[in-house]
């Protein structure tokens, strides 16, 4: 042999300068391979999986009020950006709010007067009615979006020309459909007015004594003026003249001092002479003045519950209206709903 076959062959490749590391193995199905050298993937066998166990209703609900605390905790560190955010995410979960039909108060606004007021002014009109005994000003409410309008048979009594103003300033002809001085309401109805928003009628049978109200209408031909208060008592006898200027023995009435009522055995802002009639009133302190008469009594979710007719207004010491006092009467709005029909009717004109 030569002396390339006398020497032994080479190991390829080399063999490294120590033994190679072993595995070592820990609990049954996982393999650890120490660091160092050419180390292969960890194999992991995982264990079988346990059998899907159903979902517990209460254990998502925790979740979910868990999840809102800690937003909540987060905004009262951050600021108000982001309790802005907890407010979105709580209303999110709750059921959404229905408005009310017509006059719809938002869900923002709803039990505020500003949202009140800004859902029923576009229902509240300005009456002006001249007849032979001068022009008197008074409200009404639009109740059909073609121009059906409840207003005070006082307001438009004996009158030869009605005009009316609404509330974006646009003015009406009107004409009397139909009125019943024994409740002191009439109907009346525009001339070529059409796509009106018209007022919801409450129910005057749910008020109760301390709710909170608000009274628009136009005393002293101010349009729209807006006033607030509560129901102060139920069921109040209220007697009212029929008719201005009809009973020959009655005065003619000046109706910038108020439409003269009885309450309690005494008189109220002038004679009410012998043509008269006593209904059911609603009594409110929400400031009325004259010109207030025919507009609305609303509750806080926008419903009309009430007309405004009659206030107490004692004189001052030179003989002239001192104005409201918070003694302030409205027809309940069932009174009106159950007459309805008689007034499209003609009612007792």
């Amino acid at each position: 042999m030569t002396d390339f076959q006398q020497q032994p062959q080479p190991y390829y490749p080399p063999r490294p300068p120590y033994d190679p590391t072993q595995p070592v193995s820990t609990e049954p199905g996982t393999t650890i391979w120490p660091s160092g050298g050419q180390v292969p993937p960890p194999t992991v066998t995982p264990p079988p999986a346990p059998a899907a166990a159903a979902p517990l209703p209460h254990r998502r609900a925790r979740r979910g009020v868990g999840l809102l605390a800690a937003v909540a905790i987060a905004a009262a560190v951050i600021g108000g950006g982001t309790a802005t955010l907890v407010q979105q995410l709580t209303a999110d979960t709750a059921p959404a709010a229905n408005g009310v039909s017509g006059t719809n108060v938002s869900a923002s606004s709803k039990g505020t007067v500003s949202g009140v007021a800004q859902a029923v002014s576009p229902s509240i009109v300005e009456i002006s009615a001249t007849g032979s005994s001068g022009k008197s000003t008074g409200s009404g409410v639009i109740i059909t979006g073609d121009g059906e309008i409840v207003t005070n048979n006082h307001v438009i009594s004996g009158a030869s020309s009605i005009g009316v103003q609404l509330s974006d300033g646009r003015t009406y002809q009107a004409k009397v459909v139909g009125t019943d001085p024994d409740k002191d309401l009439a109907l009346i109805k525009l001339e070529g007015a059409s796509g009106l928003k018209a007022a919801t009628l409450g129910d005057s049978d749910q008020v109760k004594v301390g709710d909170e109200v608000v009274a628009i209408g136009s005393p002293e031909g101010l349009t729209g003026t807006v006033t607030s208060g509560i129901v102060s008592a139920l069921d109040r006898d209220v007697t009212v003249a029929k008719d201005d200027g009809q009973d020959q023995q009655q005065p003619q009435y000046d109706p910038r001092q108020g439409w003269p009522f009885e309450f309690g055995g005494q008189e109220f802002n002038g004679d009410t002479g012998s043509s008269k009639t006593t209904y059911k009133a609603l009594q409110t302190d929400a400031s009325l003045n004259p010109g207030n008469s025919g507009g609305a009594l609303i509750n806080m979710d926008g419903e009309i519950i009430g007309i405004n007719s009659a206030m107490y207004a004692p004189s001052s010491s030179n003989g002239s209206s001192a104005g409201s006092v918070g003694l302030g009467f409205a027809i309940p709005v069932n009174t009106l709903k159950a007459d309805l029909d008689g007034l499209r009717d003609g009612g007792s004109n």
